[in-house]
């Protein structure tokens, strides 16, 4: 869509031509004259009404993934998540090797390509923690698991400016695509110093479902903190805080 550039901010519909502000400023598209009935009737547009049923599903199943993981999510997010996410979900539907066009989906395509997504990209997690982790998904028990042998912090983790605490969350979720539905367990450690000193050795686990039928996606992220006076206050409400997916099983 065509940015406005200029003094003049412009809102409405001037003849063939809309005015919108949006997040990344103030924008200007062509009216069109198809109509919507048309697009879901005539056979030439057979192509597009396929494009937007799988690019619908790809959203909902964004959705429901971003819904599973709200907890940790709320605190580690960025503007454009949304559209991220369901951009990185149209891949995984096209990578449906069964279904015909139009009814690829999540379950029947690749999950997995999902892993390494970073839900603020303002913060990624490969730049921010560089002490070595192992994530790990048992379905047989439904356990999730982070392991990260012991580091030194300011060795191994890049903050923030400002910051003077840390701590290191995990989640697992069990998502069922078709019904919209899902099983969510998280958990973290306690807010700890980024100093010289070695840290323990740090297991998060989180539990689902055993013998689970739907895809599984394990999360690790770090949330900072500025200490004062002996009380922690999340830093600048989140912007700097890392959260990635490390570890997805589908089926």
């Amino acid at each position: 869509m065509p940015k406005q550039k200029g003094i003049i901010k412009i809102e409405g519909t001037i003849g063939d031509l809309t005015f919108l502000k949006t997040k990344d400023g103030y924008m200007v598209k062509e009216k069109t004259s198809l109509s919507g009935s048309r697009i879901a009737s005539d056979p030439a547009f057979q192509r597009t009404r396929e494009n937007n049923a799988e690019f619908g599903r790809a959203g909902k199943a964004a959705k429901v993934l971003r819904t599973a993981i709200r907890t940790l999510l709320q605190n580690a997010k960025d503007h454009r998540v949304s559209s991220r996410l369901t951009k990185e979900m149209m891949k995984v539907i096209k990578a449906d090797a069964t279904s015909t066009r139009g009814l690829r989906n999540v379950v029947d395509g690749e999950a997995e390509m999902l892993e390494g997504f970073n839900f603020n990209i303002n913060a990624i997690l490969s730049t921010t923690l560089y002490a070595k982790y192992t994530a790990t998904i048992n379905r047989v028990t439904g356990l999730l698991d982070i392991n990260i042998p012991s580091f030194v912090p300011v060795n191994e983790l890049v903050v923030p400016a400002g910051a003077t605490h840390y701590k290191i969350v995990s989640a697992g979720a069990e998502i069922d695509f078709e019904n919209g539905t899902y099983v969510e367990n998280n958990s973290a450690t306690v807010v700890l110093p980024w100093d010289a000193t070695t840290t323990a050795a740090i297991a998060l686990s989180n539990a689902v479902t055993a013998n689970s039928t739907h895809p599984l996606f394990l999360l690790l992220g770090i949330h900072f903190f500025q200490q004062v006076n002996g009380v922690n206050y999340p830093l600048k409400n989140g912007a700097f805080n890392a959260l990635s997916l490390v570890k997805v099983s589908g089926l």
